[in-house]
């Protein structure tokens, strides 16, 4: 037995460039759920940034000990 060629349809979807809704429900009440994030998880948030923003402190006030250090 032959194969015989099965004619397929195919379905394309795409966004038009001029009107594009899918994405609003993403910035729908955003400080809310940030809220509602940090609020569940802030002892998470603290672990997170306190390691973050210790360091970043540490290298600006070594950098500026490090400039006034060549002034004298």
């Amino acid at each position: 037995m032959g194969k015989q060629p099965v004619k397929l349809k195919a379905v394309v979807y795409a966004l038009s460039p001029f009107q594009q809704k899918i994405m609003t429900g993403l910035w729908k009440d955003l400080p809310e759920k940030i809220h509602h994030k940090v609020s569940e998880n802030w002892i998470s948030s603290i672990l997170l940034l306190a390691p973050v923003i210790g360091t970043y402190s540490y290298a600006q006030h070594y950098q500026e000990q490090e400039k006034l250090e060549h002034r004298f």
